[in-house]
């Protein structure tokens, strides 16, 4: 069944080695004030810290900086940006970073001028935007959570324990410009290259499992996936292969801007459970995913047998010469770990600092769901001690 859709996505996208360049022309429809988000000191070192700020004075912009966003974005930081924001007047967030920078300046804009508890109106109740926000940019520096045109914001709150994303209205949260330069990406170490291959990798399928439709974004999703597998196997042999690079950033902006959902139903259990994973142990949100994801579709792929079976032989061409749809469906998923390996990650969540005493606390406070199988509690445990 194909289901109606709205779809507006007002990101202006530049991409490519001289998108950089593009940045003043931007800053002049902006105001005075800047809020400058980034992480440690990558971009410091790079040369691109340097750059922007360069730009920033050059068009006469004041700018204070929210410096040491985690790769895991924290509510204290949502908030102390949403000090700055109130103090200096701010009149454009520009984020410079992977997702977790433009998660966090995501929840600044929401959180800065509401008038009471922005964690649990937006995060816990998944309430609509009834302030004011400040318009958000990005410069990515890292290939993955597709942040850069979509409006989900994904924040931990520390002392609750919760990891919980929410998705407001492209129109109303998705950064106004963002900047891709793949040559950014060439620094990243390689973890985090591969980290967020699988956290595209898991985009890709989430999408894509959930229902047994056969729709236009079914194939836009397996041609994505054909991409990024083979660029990814590139990028592993030579890390500074632009078009690799390249393709793997795309694919990553293509994976979560929203579009290749449209008309489908949907299944984002992992996802919610490795939020709760990295509530837990602060692991690396691609890696976790990479581990769960093989256990989960274990679980769950006799409820959509038709759609796995479709997935071992257009993803992972597959041979049924011999095997009936659940050995091939489980010869895609074998195919899967595989790809996953090759990434050279962990692949148990013991790796990942979890402990068997965590396992009953993530599989409880994770938020249940599923697309082919309801997922209760006593489900997310068994595939946690499967992943353990």
């Amino acid at each position: 069944m194909i289901y109606d859709f709205t779809y507006c996505n007002p990101t202006k996208i530049y991409f490519g080695k001289n998108a950089l360049a593009n940045l003043p022309e931007e800053l002049k429809h902006y105001g005075k004030n800047i809020l400058l988000v980034y992480g440690k000191s990558s971009i410091k070192k790079n040369g691109l810290y340097d750059q922007i700020t360069g730009v920033l004075r050059e068009a006469d912009k004041d700018f204070v900086e929210l410096s040491g966003v985690n790769s895991n974005p924290r509510y204290s930081q949502v908030l102390a940006g949403c000090q700055l924001v109130r103090t200096h007047h701010v009149d454009l967030i520009l984020a410079v970073g992977g997702g977790s920078v433009i998660d966090c300046a995501k929840g600044i804009s929401a959180s800065a001028y509401y008038e009471g508890d922005a964690w649990n109106h937006y995060w816990e109740e998944n309430g609509k935007i009834a302030n004011p926000t400040v318009p958000v940019a990005a410069i990515l520096t890292m290939a993955g959570t597709g942040s850069e045109m979509n409006a989900t914001s994904v924040i931990t709150h520390e002392d609750k324990k919760l990891k919980i994303g929410h998705t407001f209205p492209l129109w109303e949260m998705a950064p106004k410009f963002s900047i891709l330069n793949p040559e950014v990406t060439f620094s990243v170490p390689k973890l985090q290259m591969c980290s967020g291959i699988a956290d595209i990798m898991s985009h890709l399928m989430e999408q894509y499992f959930g229902g047994d439709d056969d729709c236009t974004t079914d194939y836009l999703i397996e041609g994505t996936m054909l991409s990024l597998v083979h660029s990814a196997r590139k990028a592993l042999r030579d890390p500074y292969d632009y078009e690799a690079r390249s393709n793997i950033m795309w694919c990553a902006t293509l994976g979560l801007n929203r579009m290749l959902g449209l008309s489908k139903k949907q299944d984002w259990e992992v996802h919610w459970i490795e939020h709760q994973l990295g509530a837990y142990t602060d692991c690396p949100h691609g890696v976790g995913l990479a581990v769960i994801s093989p256990a989960y579709y274990r679980y769950i792929y006799k409820y959509g047998l038709h759609k796995f079976v479709r997935f071992a032989q257009n993803v992972w061409h597959v041979n049924p010469e011999g095997k009936n749809e659940e050995e091939i469906a489980l010869a895609g998923i074998d195919a899967l770990e595989g790809f996953l390996h090759e990434l050279e990650i962990p692949t148990t969540l013991r790796e990942l600092g979890a402990t068997e005493e965590m396992l009953p606390l993530i599989a409880n406070s994770a938020m249940p769901g599923g697309g082919y199988k309801r997922m209760e509690a006593d489900d997310i445990l068994k595939v946690l001690k499967a992943s353990f």
